[in-house]
C-alpha cells in the first residue's frame, strides 16, 4: 500500500492530489488548490512550499509526483513555472520523499489514453477512476493524474517484473 501526492504547479494555483494504492487499485484521499494570487513572486514560492510541506506532514505521502515543466511561448511564464515546481520539489525533498517527473503527455496517456486529451477529458477519467461524485477543479484533476499515472507506472513495471522473473530458468 502507498501514498502518493500529486502536484500540478503553477506559479499562481498549484494543485496537489492525494490517492492510496494498493495493487492496481486507486482511491482518492484528498486534493484541492493552492491559490497564491498576486502576493510578490518570493511569497508565492514561500506559500507553495508551506503548504506543500503542511500536506505532507499531514498525510505522510511515499512518493510525490510532479508535472515536467513544457515550454511556454513566453519564457518568463516558463521560467516562474519552473520556480514553482522547484518550490514544489524542494518540500518534498525536505520530507525526504522520492520526487517523480512525468511529461503532461506521459499523464495524459497513462490516464486518459491519449497524449494528447483534453483537460475536460482528464477530469473526467479522473472522476471515473478514483470514482469521485462530482468534477474535480481542473488543476486539482491535473495534479490526481500525475499520481494516477505513477500509481499505473508502479503497478505496470511491477507486474513486467514479475512476469520476467517467471520466465527465467
Amino acid at each position: 500500500m502507498s501514498i502518493i501526492l500529486g502536484i500540478d504547479p503553477g506559479s499562481r494555483k498549484t494543485g496537489f492530489g492525494l490517492i492510496r494504492t494498493q495493487g492496481a487499485k486507486v482511491e482518492y484521499l484528498q486534493s484541492g488548490i493552492i491559490q497564491v494570487g498576486d502576493l510578490p513572486f518570493a511569497e508565492r514560492l514561500k506559500s507553495i512550499f508551506e503548504s506543500l510541506s503542511e500536506i505532507i506532514d499531514q498525510h505522510f505521502p511515499d512518493v510525490m509526483v510532479v508535472e515536467q515543466v513544457f515550454m511556454a511561448k513566453n519564457p518568463n511564464s516558463a521560467l516562474k513555472l519552473g520556480q514553482a515546481r522547484g518550490a514544489a520539489i524542494t518540500a518534498g525533498a525536505v520530507a525526504n520523499l522520492a520526487v517523480e517527473e512525468y511529461s503532461a503527455r506521459q499523464i495524459k496517456q497513462a490516464v486518459v489514453g491519449v497524449g494528447a486529451a483534453k483537460k475536460t477529458q482528464v477530469q473526467e477519467m479522473v472522476k471515473h477512476l478514483l470514482k469521485l461524485d462530482g468534477m474535480p477543479k481542473e488543476d486539482a484533476a491535473d495534479a490526481l493524474a500525475a499520481a494516477i499515472c505513477h500509481a499505473h507506472t508502479q503497478h505496470y513495471l511491477v507486474r513486467t517484473a514479475r512476469s520476467v522473473k517467471q520466465v527465467r530458468p
